[in-house]
């Protein structure tokens, strides 16, 4: 390290070092004159097989490769993996999410991560089906499409009052509660 004082400054040469020109300098071109008309290339393709050709079919790698893997079995009734109906459901599912987004209002029985985790929360703490229907409306969802998620999926509840707070000595705080997995069953 140290400064830029301390280090040893870079020399460099004051004239330039003698080198021998190199070999092609100067060298001229050929004219088009002395350029040969034609190029001779080893042929793409034979009418007679010649002593390279046979040497090339008698490779016994390849020969113990294709014994190897055996004759080719094909599956006459496979069918096609992307069917165009399959392909068609594909486009009308992206045009209708297309629509969806362009709409000004919000479509029914979508919700947003966050929206569908407070609903859930909501429809923990409802006491009767009336309740349970005016939380939905308010979410644009309907009740048996809540009911159908809310089988399968759950949002943690919080107690508030297991909540400890804990200050390290570096100032961090953290603060740990204890969850519980509440579900209602409302019929």
């Amino acid at each position: 390290m140290g400064s830029a004082t301390s280090k040893a400054a870079r020399t460099l040469p004051k004239t330039a070092a003698a080198k021998p020109p190199p070999s092609w300098a100067g060298a001229r071109t050929p004219a088009l004159e002395d350029l040969p008309t034609r190029h001779t290339q080893r042929p793409l393709a034979s009418e007679t097989k010649d002593d390279n050709i046979m040497k090339d079919a008698q490779d016994p790698q390849l020969h113990a490769n294709l014994a190897r893997l055996g004759p080719v079995r094909v599956d006459h009734h496979m069918q096609s993996v992307r069917t165009s109906a399959q392909i068609r459901r594909r486009f009308e599912s992206r045009a209708q999410s297309e629509a969806d987004a362009a709409s000004s209002h919000a479509p029914r029985n979508r919700l947003l991560a966050a929206s569908l985790s407070d609903l859930l929360d909501q429809r923990k703490y409802a006491t009767s089906r009336k309740e349970l229907e005016k939380f939905a409306e308010q979410y644009g969802i309907e009740v048996q499409k809540l009911e159908s998620v809310a089988r399968y999926v759950s949002t943690p509840s919080v107690d508030e009052k297991t909540a400890i707070r804990m200050v390290e000595d570096n100032g961090e705080e953290s603060i740990t509660m204890v969850v519980s997995l509440r579900l209602s069953c409302l019929v």
